[in-house]
C-alpha cells in the first residue's frame, strides 16, 4: 500500500493490512484494542497458536469477550461477526511460521519469551530463531503480493545490556558471534539432560530423597529422586544462560536473546526492507486506555508492590537515585500504531525508544514514597492483625540486602530442621505452616531480588528524541488520541490513583473471599479443605468404592510402642511394670531413629518383644480388657466417617501395622481388617517375629491396588486416611486422599497438592494410661 505523503494516522492506514503476532499477550490485547477502536479502516490478522484441543480461532474468539473489546463487538453486531469483518486468524506458532497472507502490508512482532530468566535454549529458540522463521515469512508474504511489507518489532530498551549513561536510538554495539551462540543456546538442554544423569548429580538426588522419603518407600523415594533431577535440568538451563549472557555484557538471558534477536532483524533491513525496532522499557498497566489501570497479569513491579504492600519486602537492592524507567502500556501500543503510519526507508532499521527515564525521571526513592503513601492510605489487612506493617526503606545497598536475607535464610534452615524432628502435634503443624509461609516468603525475596537486583543498579538513561520527533509529526487531535509522551505522565497520579489500586485490586478480591470462606468453616478441615463428600458420583455403583483406614493416629491416637505396652503390662505386678517401662524407655531413641529410616525396621524391632507371650492370652486380654479402652480413645469424627461410607455402600478396610489382637474391638466397623500376624510356634506361642512382613509404606498401596482388583473397587473413586508421611503411597493410591492430624512432612505435601487434612481428636475425656486394662496379678 503506497502511504500518503500526509494525514491523520487513521488516514494513512486506512485500506491496510496488518498482522499482529503475540496479540494473546498484555502488549499485543492493547494493540488490537487500540487498532479496533482508532483506526477503523485497518484490517487486522493474528497469528496465534491453538492451545491444547482449544484452536487459535477459539482463543481470539474468546479474547474478544473480554470488556475491553465489548464496543468493538457491538459495533460489528457480535464477536463472529468481527472477526468475519475485521480480525482473521491465522493458526500457528513461532515455532512452525505458517505461510501469511499475500496482500500484507505491516507486521508487528510482539510475541515472544518476556521471562526474565528463561531456560537458555528455549529463549534462544522463541526471541532469535522464532524471529528468524517470522521474517522469512515476511519476505516471502511480500514477494507474493508485490508489496514492501513493513516489519515492526518489538523489543526491550533493556538490551543496552550493563552499560551505564545515555543509550541512543541506534543499534547496540557488541561483536557477539550470532551463530555461534544460538547453536550453542540450543545445544544446552541436550547437554545438560546428559549432564543430569551424571554419578554425582544423581547420588546428591538419590540420597536427599532416600532421607527425606525412605519411610514411605524406596520407590516413592525414586519418584522424588527423578523429580529433583528435572527441576536440577531447569534450573541449570536457567543458570548458565544467565551466567553466558553476563559474560558478554548483558543483565539476564533474555536480554541478550533479544539483542541477538534483534540482529536478525537488522540483517532483515540490510536486505532492502522496511523495519522498526520500538525498545519500551519496564511496561506497566494503562493510564487512560482501554481504561486506568488496565492490567493482564502481573508484569515487573507488582509481585514487588504486593509483597511490600503485605509487609513482606524489608529493603530493596538499588540505590535511592537509581532511575527506574516506567512505560504505561497504552503509550507503547499509541507509539506502535504512529510508527506503522510512518514507515522508514527501506535498507535500514529505525529505532525508537518507548520510555520516560531521560525526560521525566523516577528514582526508586520515590517511587518507594508514593507506593508507600498509597498503602498507609489503603493498608492491606492480614488476618486477624489489623493492616500489615509498612517496612521502611533505606536503600543500604545490594550487599547488605543480601547479607539480611542470607542471615533470615540460615535462621529459616535451623527452624525447619526442628520443627521437621518435632512430635507431631496441633502446635507443630502450626509452626510448620508458619514457616512454610516464611519459607515461600524468603524463596520469593530471594528469586525476585536476584532477578531484578540488574535492572535495580542499571544507571541507564534511554534517548527518547527520535521518539519525540514522531509523535511531533502527528496532527494535536492524533497526539491525544495516540497519546506516548511519558513527560507528561503525573507520577503522583498515575502511582497512587492508577497503578497501586489496579495490581492491588484483585488481591483485595481475593483476600475478602477467603475471610468469607472462613467465616463460613462449617465441616472444614484443619487444612482448610471440605472434607470430599461420600456419595456424589461414587452413589451410582457404591459397592465399587472402598473406604481405607489407618488405624494408630488416624482413627485413634496411640502408636504400636503405647499399644505393646497395653498389652504387656497388664501382666506384671508393680516392679515389673515399672522395670519395663524404664526398659522401653531406653530403647525410645534407637526405635526414632528406626522408625525415622524404615517404618519396616521398626514394627519388627518392637514386636520382638512379644517372644515367649502366648497368642490367646494376648486375644482374650484384646476381648475382654483392652475393648473398652480401644473404643474410648476412637476419634468421634473417624467413627461417624467410617459410619457415613457404610451408609453409602461402601467397603471399609482397615490397614494397620498393629498386631491382629488390637484390631479385634474395631472389626465390628470394618468389611477387612489387613494387621499384622505375629508368627508362633506349634504351641501358640509367639517367637519375637512377624508372619509375614509388615504392611508398611508402598507394601499398603500395592494391597490396596490388589484387594480393589479382587473385590473390584475402583481406587479412583475410593477414599484413604492416614496420618503419617510412610502412608503416602497409601493416600496417594485413592482418588479422595485425608490427611487426618498429619506429621510434618505429610502435612506439606497434603497442603503442596491441595489434599485434605482434618484434625480428628480422641475425646478429651479418653485415658492415657499406659496400663488401662489393670493387672491380673
Amino acid at each position: 500500500m503506497e502511504q500518503a505523503p500526509s494525514g491523520s494516522v487513521a488516514e494513512r492506514l486506512a485500506g491496510s493490512h496488518v498482522l499482529l503476532t503475540g496479540v494473546t499477550g498484555f502488549v499485543g490485547e492493547a494493540l488490537l484494542h487500540l487498532l479496533l477502536e482508532e483506526v477503523p479502516g485497518v484490517r487486522v490478522s493474528v497469528l496465534v497458536r491453538p492451545k491444547g484441543s482449544t484452536s487459535g480461532t477459539a482463543r481470539v474468539a474468546r479474547m474478544l469477550e473480554k470488556p475491553v473489546f465489548a464496543a468493538a463487538v457491538e459495533a460489528a453486531g457480535d464477536v463472529d461477526a468481527l472477526l468475519a469483518a475485521r480480525v482473521r486468524v491465522v493458526e500457528g506458532d513461532l515455532v512452525d511460521v505458517p505461510d501469511l497472507p499475500g496482500d500484507l502490508d505491516a507486521v508487528v512482532h510482539c510475541a515472544g519469551d518476556v521471562s526474565f530468566d528463561p531456560p537458555v535454549d528455549e529463549a534462544f529458540a522463541t526471541n532469535v530463531v522464532g524471529t528468524r522463521d517470522l521474517l522469512e515469512r515476511v519476505a516471502a508474504a511480500g514477494r507474493e503480493g508485490g508489496r514492501e511489507v513493513h516489519y515492526l518489532h518489538v523489543s526491550t530498551a533493556y538490551v543496552a545490556g550493563r552499560r551505564r549513561g545515555h543509550v541512543p536510538e541506534a543499534p547496540v554495539e557488541h561483536d557477539v558471534d550470532l551463530e555461534a551462540e544460538l547453536a550453542w543456546g540450543l545445544a544446552q538442554r541436550r547437554e545438560t539432560e546428559h549432564r543430569s544423569r551424571s554419578a554425582d548429580v544423581l547420588e546428591e538426588a538419590r540420597k536427599r530423597a532416600e532421607k527425606a522419603h525412605s519411610r514411605a518407600g524406596l520407590l516413592t523415594a525414586a519418584t522424588a529422586s527423578e523429580q529433583a533431577r528435572r527441576e536440577w535440568v531447569g534450573a541449570e538451563l536457567v543458570r548458565v544462560g544467565t551466567e553466558r549472557a553476563r559474560s558478554l555484557g548483558w543483565t539476564d538471558c533474555y536480554t541478550f536473546t533479544k539483542a541477538l534477536g534483534e540482529r536478525v532483524v537488522e540483517a532483515h533491513a540490510r536486505a532492502g526492507h522496511r523495519v522498526t525496532v520500538l525498545r519500551p522499557s519496564i511496561i506497566e498497566s494503562a493510564l487512560e486506555r482501554p481504561h486506568p489501570g488496565w492490567i493482564e497479569g502481573f508484569k515487573m513491579a507488582e509481585p514487588l508492590i504486593l509483597a511490600y504492600g503485605r509487609g513482606e519486602l524489608p529493603e530493596f537492592p538499588a540505590a535511592a537515585d537509581t532511575i527506574v524507567d516506567i512505560v504505561p502500556v497504552d503509550h507503547v501500543v499509541s507509539a506502535i500504531v504512529a510508527a506503522l503510519a510512518h514507515p522508514p526507508e527501506p535498507g535500514e532499521a529505525a529505532y525508537l525508544h518507548v520510555c520516560s527515564g531521560d525526560r521525566n525521571p523516577l528514582t526508586f526513592s520515590e517511587l518507594y514514597a508514593h507506593v508507600r503513601a498509597y498503602f498507609d492510605e489503603h493498608p492491606f489487612e492480614v488476618g486477624d492483625r489489623g493492616a500489615a506493617r509498612l517496612p521502611d526503606w533505606r536503600f543500604p545497598g545490594a550487599a547488605s540486602v543480601d547479607r539480611l536475607l542470607t542471615t533470615s535464610e540460615r535462621a529459616f534452615k535451623v527452624a525447619d530442621y526442628v520443627v521437621g524432628h518435632a512430635p507431631r502435634s496441633d502446635r507443630t503443624r502450626s509452626v510448620a505452616r508458619e514457616l512454610d509461609r516464611r519459607g515461600r516468603r524468603l524463596d520469593f525475596l530471594r528469586r525476585y531480588l536476584t532477578l531484578y537486583q540488574e535492572y535495580a543498579q542499571a544507571e541507564l538513561r534511554f534517548s527518547d528524541d527520535r521518539t519525540s520527533a514522531l509523535r511531533g509529526r502527528l496532527s494535536p487531535e492524533d497526539q491525544r488520541t495516540f497519546a506516548f509522551d511519558t513527560a507528561a505522565v503525573d507520577w503522583h497520579t498515575y502511582l497512587r490513583e492508577v497503578h497501586c489500586p489496579a495490581v492491588t485490586a484483585p488481591v483485595r478480591r481475593l483476600d475478602e473471599l477467603r475471610a468469607r470462606r472462613q467465616g463460613t468453616a462449617r465441616g472444614r478441615s484443619a487444612g482448610g479443605a471440605r472434607l470430599p463428600e461420600v456419595g456424589g458420583r461414587e452413589a451410582a455403583d457404591p459397592a465399587r468404592v472402598a473406604a481405607f483406614f489407618d488405624m494408630d493416629g488416624t482413627l485413634l491416637s496411640s502408636n504400636v510402642i503405647e499399644t505393646f505396652l497395653w498389652l504387656r503390662l497388664q501382666e506384671l505386678d508393680g516392679a515389673g511394670r515399672f522395670a519395663e517401662l524404664v526398659r522401653v524407655a531406653s530403647r525410645v531413641p534407637a526405635l526414632v531413629r528406626a522408625e525415622r529410616r524404615e517404618r519396616s525396621a521398626f514394627l519388627r524391632a518392637v514386636y520382638r518383644d512379644y517372644e515367649g507371650a502366648r497368642l490367646a492370652d494376648l486375644e482374650a486380654v484384646a476381648d475382654e480388657l483392652l475393648g473398652d479402652h480401644v473404643l474410648s480413645r476412637l476419634a468421634p469424627a473417624a467413627v461417624r466417617r467410617v459410619r457415613e461410607h457404610r451408609r453409602a455402600g461402601h467397603r471399609t478396610v482397615l490397614i494397620t501395622g498393629a498386631v491382629r489382637p488390637l484390631t479385634r474391638p474395631l472389626a465390628p466397623l470394618f468389611d477387612h481388617v489387613e494387621a499384622a500376624e505375629l508368627a508362633t510356634d506349634a504351641d501358640g506361642v509367639c517367637t519375637g517375629h512377624l508372619a509375614g512382613s509388615p504392611l508398611v509404606g508402598e507394601s499398603r498401596a500395592a494391597f490396596m491396588r490388589d484387594w480393589a482388583a479382587r473385590h473390584d473397587v475402583d481406587l479412583a473413586r475410593s477414599y484413604a486416611y492416614a496420618d503419617s508421611h510412610s502412608d503416602l503411597p497409601l493416600l496417594a493410591a485413592a482418588g479422595h486422599p485425608v490427611a487426618v492430624r498429619p506429621d510434618v512432612p505429610l502435612y506439606r505435601h497434603a497442603r503442596r497438592h491441595h489434599w485434605t487434612i482434618v484434625d480428628w481428636a480422641s475425646p478429651a475425656t479418653a485415658g492415657r494410661s499406659l496400663n488401662p486394662a489393670g493387672s491380673r496379678r
